[in-house]
């Protein structure tokens, strides 16, 4: 039995690090919800009982204990490292929990293991959920953003205890049951491909300003809160400026000049470009945005490169209105970033037969994650107004937006070029836009090269059928399928 000897708790946390125990320090703050608490480790459960006796919180020593400390139907959420870990933990619960209970797991697992688990608990009769939280530590104690999958059955009992502790913009909770089995997770990792591709070009227009503009981070950081009060306003807008502006307290250099310039990542935008790639969606932004942390992180290979080079390009003058061109070239590269994720979820809710409401999806990243920010309420009303639009960047909004800031985007990408400034997420992102408006692309080449030496066949544009030109042979074009001869 749990230590107070009855079954009290509406909702279960197991796994009390930081995250864990903020997501229950959070639930413990709303009104209705007593918390039950258990980690593998005693220490942990009773560091967080002791240092916040305000929460009240259930303590359990073992996970038997904790289910009893559960009333019907137990609700349980898992926030312990992705893998075997979870996988362990959902055994131990499978055996303590009846049919009709439900087990969250609020990790960063990648989807197909959800939808693995999904299906394999459900065969006990017992829920279960995978569902992406999004805001960091920060998040998690005052109001994340939540992507909960799983049965609508479940979400009856676990939607409103999540809107109890999302975070909240305009009077509406960022928590929406975004599909079934893995959706959740599937959608909180295409929200962190873009949020790769956000902090990439926010890091590529520092480094404009800083290389070619010739600003001091100071000054950058003064741009950059200019800026978030106009339509690029976000959190990461908001951040980079408080990084920009920090100093360094043992050089007294800015604490960007300071920090080793070798991005980490943990996977999840790598998951993204994977199963974008697998289900053909060309993500190109975020993508880049991925193999620009991989570059980074691979210092030999820089300096051997840099060995080898006597010279380089000289920086361009950046002109009067420099900074006007970096802002335009950036929210044209962030409306690309956000329809290509966006392009993904269309995609992987078709192959999963999963019903994404697309506008939900924008409303609940409005506050909570990472990513929230203003540029998100106008997504929300793209999808109002078509909910079956092609892309983004066909909406009236975005396409004038693109229209407006096109120049300066195609200055900025020629100066950074011509300066030797890498710029792959504003680069990558232009000529996804060019790709997407040019009337013909050179893909007819590709298509003649396949069929020359695979025999791939292609498509003619004058009739309709799939074609063969034998090439070692007369070179005479024969139909294989479907043609008029």
């Amino acid at each position: 039995m749990s230590e107070n000897g009855s079954a009290t708790a509406n909702i279960g946390v197991i796994g009390l690090a930081v995250m864990g125990s903020n997501l229950a320090r959070n639930l413990a703050s709303r009104e209705g919800n007593t918390v039950a608490v258990y980690n593998r480790s005693r220490e942990r459960t009773d560091l967080l009982v002791s240092e916040h006796p305000e929460a009240g919180f259930v303590p359990s020593t073992t996970i038997e204990e904790f289910a009893a400390s559960l009333s019907k139907p137990r609700t349980a959420i898992i926030m312990v490292q992705a893998g075997a870990g979870t996988d362990a933990v959902i055994d131990q619960l499978t055996k303590a929990f009846e049919p009709g209970d439900i087990i969250v797991d609020g990790g960063n697992a990648l989807f197909t293991d959800t939808i693995r688990r999904e299906k394999a608990v459900r065969e006990t009769g017992i829920n279960f959920v995978g569902a992406g939280i999004s805001g960091g530590e920060e998040g998690a104690l005052k109001g994340p953003s939540i992507m909960p999958g799983g049965s609508v059955e479940a979400y009856k009992t676990l939607g409103p205890i999540l809107e109890s502790i999302a975070a909240v913009v305009d009077g509406v909770p960022c928590v929406t049951h975004i599909g079934t089995d893995g959706a959740g997770h599937f959608v909180k990792m295409i929200h962190n491909g873009i949020e790769y591709a956000d902090m990439q070009l926010i890091a590529e227009a520092y480094d404009l300003l800083r290389n070619v503009a010739g600003h001091e981070p100071a000054a950058i950081a003064d741009v950059f809160e200019v800026w978030n009060s106009g339509d690029l306003e976000s959190y990461l807008i908001e951040i980079t400026a408080e990084v920009l502006r920090q100093t360094d307290a043992k050089t007294g250099k800015p604490l960007v000049d300071v920090i080793l310039d070798e991005a980490g990542s943990k996977g999840t935008g790598v998951w993204t470009v994977q199963n974008a790639l697998d289900l053909g969606v060309p993500v190109g932004g975020i993508a880049e945005a991925v193999f620009a942390r991989a570059v980074s992180s691979h210092p030999e290979q820089r300096t051997a490169v840099q060995a080898t080079i006597t010279s380089r390009p000289e920086v361009q003058d950046a002109g009067d209105s420099f900074e006007d061109d970096v802002r335009a070239a950036l929210y044209a590269s962030k409306v690309v970033a956000y329809a290509q994720g966006f392009d993904a979820i269309i995609a992987g809710a078709a192959k999963y037969d999963w019903k994404i409401d697309k506008g939900a999806v924008a409303t609940i990243w409005r506050g909570g994650c990472i990513i929230r920010a203003q540029f998100l309420n106008r997504i929300v009303e793209a999808y109002a107004n078509d909910a079956s639009i092609p892309s983004l960047l066909v909406d009236p909004y975005f396409a004038n937006a693109v229209k407006e800031g096109e120049a300066a985007w195609r200055r900025v990408v020629s100066t950074a070029a011509l300066s030797g400034i890498p710029i792959p997420g504003f680069g990558a992102a232009l000529s996804y836009y060019d790709s997407l408006a040019s009337k013909r692309l050179p893909a007819a080449l590709v298509q003649g090269q396949r069929d020359f030496f695979g025999a791939h066949t292609y498509k003619r544009v004058d009739e309709p059928g799939v074609f063969h030109t034998l090439w070692s042979g007369d070179r005479t074009e024969i139909a294989t399928e479907g043609s008029s001869h």
